[in-house]
């Protein structure tokens, strides 16, 4: 089994196999979500103290808030899946701005 890593920003990585969906954190459903899993503790801020932008939910329960977009996410796992061999550009400072 290959474990895909992709970049989330701010030198955050994240188990790409494990997602089961990216979200967007602005409808009342999600908001609620991600509020009860702040209280039972399976929430994981990755947004190193930006606002939220997406909200990663992983087969294991595990709920994970993230700084870049949705399609950002999803474009970077494309990338990573059409040139596997490619090493991630360091030089992009785009989402650390």
């Amino acid at each position: 089994m290959c474990i895909e890593l992709i970049h989330i920003g701010f030198g955050n990585i994240l188990a790409m196999n494990r997602v089961t969906a990216i979200a967007s954190p602005n409808s009342a459903p999600t908001k609620r979500t991600i509020q009860e899993g702040r209280n039972k503790g399976i929430l994981i801020d990755m947004t190193s103290g930006r606002r939220t932008k997406a909200v990663i939910f992983t087969d294991s329960g595990q709920i994970i808030l993230a700084a870049l977009a949705p399609e950002t996410i999803a474009s970077r796992l494309q990338v990573s899946r059409a040139n596997p061999s490619a090493k991630p550009d360091q030089s992009d400072s785009r989402d650390e701005a």
